[in-house]
């Protein structure tokens, strides 16, 4: 394995790395031949801020390899075909979305991709730790998915959790809106399709920041896995736009969080 020096690697300039996160940590050296093979085997381990930082990162990446000669036809082939990497079948759904989002980039202005980019690595380690794998993260919102029910869970609670506990730039109040929805979606090329997707989306955005909220498909699945002290409210049921039937919607509860709440948003009582 390609070693390097701490003394040797602070040595070297920021284009010497195919990866700069926005605090400034550099990954994956490919300043010589021996590093940037070993970039490309550990690309897949390297915990990203986001999908526009991963895309410029494997161009950088792959820049270095043709500059120094490497083929590397099977990183290419395993890049090109993320789908392999996510479940199928039956799968449950996290999207997780900032309420206020325009308010706070008014306010916070140029820090506010220092924010967005904390976020992502919040939701990111929960989703991650939970046992469930991030499909995407653009603009304010995240969208994981899991193949077992308590995991999302799991991972919702958590992410409601480290919100609570982050100070934020300019003392701003920062909330997430967290849905989930189970069902079994198509896997293609380009992600998951399906109107579970659909679902799991107008379900999250009609949440209110700081709130968890799951149809009963996700309650039926988790069962008897509820953690200590976290019970689910009845909100009735819901008519959402361009979904031809009801859902009946619960809301997490727990001590630690918030459980007061306005009415759903977004949706009309069946």
């Amino acid at each position: 394995m390609a070693t390097l020096s701490a003394k040797e690697r602070a040595q070297l300039p920021d284009r010497a790395f195919a990866y700069v996160d926005s605090s400034g940590q550099r990954r994956l050296p490919i300043h010589d031949a021996a590093h940037v093979r070993n970039a490309l085997a550990r690309f897949g381990q390297v915990a990203f801020e986001d999908d526009a930082a991963r895309d410029r990162a494997r161009n950088r990446l792959l820049n270095a390899a043709k500059k120094f000669g490497i083929m590397p036809i099977g990183f290419i082939s395993a890049q090109l075909q993320p789908e392999r990497k996510l479940p199928r079948g039956q799968v449950t759904f996290l999207l997780a979305d900032i309420e206020g989002s325009t308010g706070l980039l008014h306010r916070l202005d140029d820090q506010y991709a220092s924010l967005l980019a904390e976020i992502r690595r919040l939701v990111r380690t929960a989703v991650r730790s939970a046992g469930g794998h991030q499909v995407s993260a653009r603009g304010d919102d995240v969208f994981a998915v899991f193949e077992d029910a308590p995991g999302s869970l799991e991972a919702a609670l958590a992410i409601q959790r480290a919100m609570q506990s982050q100070a934020w730039p300019g003392g701003a109040e920062c909330r997430l809106r967290i849905g989930l929805h189970r069902g079994r979606p198509a896997l293609t090329e380009t992600g998951y399709v399906g109107l579970s997707v659909h679902a799991a989306a107008r379900i999250c955005f009609s949440a209110h920041g700081g709130q968890i909220v799951l149809s009963s498909a996700v309650r039926d699945a988790i069962g008897g896995s509820l953690p200590d002290d976290v019970g689910l409210k009845d909100l009735g049921a819901w008519r959402f736009r361009g979904l031809p039937d009801a859902l009946e919607i619960f809301q997490v509860e727990a001590p630690d969080l918030t459980a007061d709440f306005p009415q759903l948003r977004s949706a009309d009582l069946a």
